[in-house]
């Protein structure tokens, strides 16, 4: 009874074993395709960092797939998302060959019905075959490129969540299909391909990037090169010139110094046929005296005649002349046919002039047809023409000098008394060489190199004696350019002329007034013990420059201001004391012009907390401190808001909101006004859009310093885009002072801003020198009159300010401006100014500065 059982229990023992056998065999197939995986996945990172080129990196990559699935038909496609461009950057298959070329680009419109642009905005793999993924996708299949395939696998290649491109594989023959498995490969292959697509796309770049940079590289070298040969010419030519100088000092024959001649003019161009001509004392013959002509032909003295030199001679200047050319003068009887000789491929002569005109030629010439002179030739032998012409009248003086040799003790006497007087012009040049070369040309002080050796030796001698003083004023022109700019640079000059002479006359020797640049000036005193006595000297400059100066038929009224540095122990080099007086010239300057200041450690002081201020300010730019304010706009007659002016603040973490006296000046200062600008027209714009509206306009100021970037106005169009608001919607504000600063590109930039639809205002109309000048010039649209004007209004003693007021207005509506009134603070101001006819006003009476929140919506805008 017990045999039945042991069979059954036989054949449960056999079915257990196969399906462990099945499951070590599962498991080995997955550990074998792990394996393949991971070769894959090593074999695709080596050939990222290789030196393959594209092409054969995605040979690679296709061979690498190839070894985890079918993958005869496989192409990889890259997305650009900022383009919306498509690049099937390789393709295989079967069916369609090479559908798609490499560096073929295709935008989004052409590829919207495949269903490769589908899979990449889909984002997700998919498989099945083409008609079936196709439908899925949401594809007309009888529109689709390509022939259909059996089995169809794409996948997206993913980064930080985002699609830039797709991996496809596909199959045209049953049986040769796509698992889940594989899909699951294949996604976790896309990312490994996509790093090294980029990788290599980027190592290209780069590499094209410097195979640029070695073309730009190589190209300055070449301009470098030339630059040497150019320099080497010259400096060959030069030491001809001195050879040819050095001949004519010598005690050669004649026929050596003309043999010398002819081989220092063939190391400069090629004298196969020369000569040497000179016309005799009278003028009516011509002397050949040195001669050498590869045709064989012989040069004789002959009358003055018709000849090729007689021609050049009657010129008065160098002559380059082809075969052709001579026989034109042949033809026209310039030139005597039968004077001439051999006739020449290219002649060229040069005159040699002397002290009383011609005295003869110097010609090389040509009878090869490979040998053409040139324009270059010709200008080499006119410069050389006129040292031999020096060298030859040295030579002829010498002559002469031994033809009386009977008169040497008188003519020895006259040539002493000659030379006596050489050397005290010599003298008198070298001094004067020695007093320019240490002074101002245009006011003749000294300069700043005069000025810093003098400073030098009174460090040194403090430095040995130090109860031994000095000073050094720093002296700068207020409002130079205003001179110089407006009304020329000869009034300018004759400006800087007239401060130098009043400054000279406020000091005594051994102190020292020297010219250091353009309009800064400097003063030492060298016996200086107390700081008093700085100040008097000080206060004597400033009180004889009150004085009005003379300058042409103009009446000016020129100040300086004054920054004082006195010595002490610790300075030890001239830069230090420079340093020191130009920092109490800067404070002198902010302060209001037309003072002294003298230099002590309040300044210094001073001068650090700028340093530690421009810090807080980079602080403050990165981490978001600064915020916009807006001020209404209001229209007069009706009380309602235009527009808004953007007013910055400093919410500081430690001092509280601070106002833009607090800081802008030190961020003009250091140079941070261009980010801080920036950073808070970007904020205005996007706050704006709340409260602006369609007719609004946001009003932002423009510091100088922008003026000085071409590239200004594209970059605050392209904010404007940005932010979404239209060009006529923005109105900067510029002051009369900043269109001082740089007339001429400030004119360029406000064009081009113009130009873009945006509105130009004038802020503080009024208060500059040339405010009428600015209205004629620059594209103006709103004329803001400073609120000095406005404040009388209402008081008493107003007629002055209501004629000015009346006089803007009428010159704007004369050439159709918008007035803003800044300022307004009362009723009566207001009322005086809607009176008068003006439209638009801007103060505390309206609204003081406040966030963006503080102001209603777009609807209180329109109207």
């Amino acid at each position: 009874m017990s045999r039945p059982s042991e069979t059954g229990d036989g054949d449960q023992t056999a079915l257990t074993a196969s399906q462990a056998i099945q499951r070590l065999e599962a498991s080995v197939q997955r550990l074998e395709q792990s394996e393949r995986l991971q070769r894959a996945l090593f074999a695709i990172a080596d050939m990222a960092a290789s030196e393959l080129d594209m092409q054969s990196l995605l040979q690679g990559l296709h061979g690498s797939i190839a070894q985890l699935m079918y993958a005869e038909n496989f192409y990889i496609a890259l997305y650009d998302p900022q383009r919306r461009t498509v690049r099937f950057i390789y393709f295989a298959d079967l069916m369609d060959g090479q559908l798609y070329g490499p560096d073929e680009e295709f935008t989004a419109e052409q590829l919207c019905d495949t269903i490769t642009l589908r899979l990449i905005h889909h984002g997700q793999a998919m498989r099945g075959t083409s008609d079936g993924v196709a439908l899925s996708l949401g594809l007309d299949r009888g529109r689709a490129v390509g022939t259909p395939s059996v089995d169809f696998m794409g996948v997206p290649m993913r980064r930080d969540g985002q699609v830039f491109g797709v991996l496809v594989v596909q199959s045209y023959e049953e049986g040769k299909g796509y698992t889940q498995s594989d899909q699951n490969v294949l996604v976790f292959v896309a990312e490994h391909v996509l790093n090294a697509v980029e990788r290599k796309l980027g190592q290209e770049a780069l590499e094209r990037r410097v195979a640029e940079r070695t073309s730009e590289l190589a190209s300055a070298n070449a301009r470098l090169r030339e630059q040497v040969r150019e320099r080497e010419q010259a400096a060959h030519l030069q030491a001809t010139l001195y050879r040819i100088a050095a001949l004519g000092q010598g005690r050669d024959s004649s026929e050596a110094f003309y043999r010398s001649i002819h081989e220092v003019i063939s190391e400069l161009l090629v004298a196969e046929s020369f000569c040497i001509a000179l016309l005799s004392d009278d003028g009516q013959w011509l002397d050949f005296p040195y001669y050498v002509d590869s045709s064989g032909a012989e040069l004789v003295r002959r009358p003055l005649g018709r000849g090729m030199s007689e021609y050049a001679i009657r010129c008065a200047r160098t002559v380059r002349l082809e075969a052709e050319e001579i026989n034109a003068l042949i033809a026209q009887g310039e030139v005597d046919a039968t004077t001439y000789g051999n006739p020449a491929v290219s002649w060229l002569g040069a005159p040699l002039v002397g002290a009383q005109g011609a005295m003869g030629l110097v010609v090389v010439q040509s009878y090869r047809q490979d040998l053409h002179y040139t324009p270059q030739d010709a200008d080499l032998l006119t410069f050389v023409s006129y040292q031999i012409a020096n060298t030859l009248q040295r030579r002829q003086q010498d002559v002469a000098l031994q033809a009386l040799n009977a008169q040497l003790e008188q003519r020895v006497l006259v040539r002493t008394q000659e030379l006596r007087t050489q050397i005290v012009v010599r003298e008198q040049v070298q001094q004067q060489l020695r007093h320019q070369l240490m002074h101002d040309p245009l006011t003749e002080l000294p300069n700043r190199l005069y000025l810093r050796d003098r400073l030098e030796r009174a460090l040194r001698t403090q430095q040995r004696h130090p109860e031994h003083r000095f000073a050094l004023l720093y002296l700068d022109v207020d409002r130079f350019k205003l001179f110089n700019d407006g009304l020329g640079h000869l009034v300018g000059d004759a400006v800087l002329r007239e401060v130098a002479a009043r400054m000279a006359d406020c000091v005594r020797a051994p102190d020292v007034v020297g010219r250091l640049s353009g309009d800064e000036f400097a003063i030492l005193l060298e016996n200086c013990p107390q700081p008093s006595s700085a100040c008097q000297v000080a206060q004597r400059v400033l009180s004889r420059m009150a004085e009005t100066a003379r300058v042409g038929e103009r009446t000016l009224h020129v100040s300086v201001s004054i920054g004082i540095a006195m010595s002490h122990p610790g300075y030890q080099t001239v830069d230090q004391v420079l340093h020191d007086a130009d920092t109490a010239l800067y404070r002198a300057k902010a302060a209001g012009r037309q003072r002294f200041i003298l230099f002590d450690g309040k300044l210094h002081a001073s001068a650090m907390n700028v340093l530690d201020l421009e810090q807080q300010m980079r602080a403050a730019l990165e981490t978001g401190q600064f915020m916009p304010y807006f001020q209404p706009i209001v229209r007069l007659p009706d009380a309602g808001i235009a527009g808004y002016e953007t007013l910055i603040r400093w919410q500081h973490p430690e001092r509280g909101l601070l106002g833009p006296g607090a800081f802008l000046p030190a961020a003009e200062e250091t140079g941070l006004i261009e980010a801080i600008d920036w950073h808070l027209y970007r904020l205005a714009c996007q706050a704006a859009q709340r409260f602006l509206g369609d007719q609004g306009v946001l009003n932002i100021n423009i510091s100088p310093r922008h003026f000085h970037s071409r590239n200004f106005p594209r970059r605050l169009l392209d904010m404007l885009a940005q932010t979404r608001i239209a060009a006529h919607q923005l109105c900067v504000e510029v002051t009369e002072s900043t269109l001082l600063s740089n007339p001429d590109a400030a004119g360029k930039i406000l064009d081009s801003l113009h130009e873009a639809g945006v509105r130009i205002a004038l802020d503080d109309f009024g208060t500059g020198y040339s405010s009428l000048s600015h209205v004629h010039r620059f594209p103006l649209s709103t004329l803001k009159i400073d609120r000095a004007f406005i404040e009388p209004l209402g008081l008493g003693g107003q007629q002055r300010s209501s004629a000015i007021v009346s006089a803007v207005l009428s010159l704007a509506r004369s050439l159709d401006l918008t007035v803003v009134a800044e300022g307004v603070e009362t009723p009566t101001q207001r009322d005086a100014l809607q009176a008068m006819g003006c439209a638009y006003a801007q103060g505390f009476l309206f609204g003081k500065p406040a966030p963006a929140d503080h102001w209603p919506p777009t609807a209180s805008l329109s109207g």
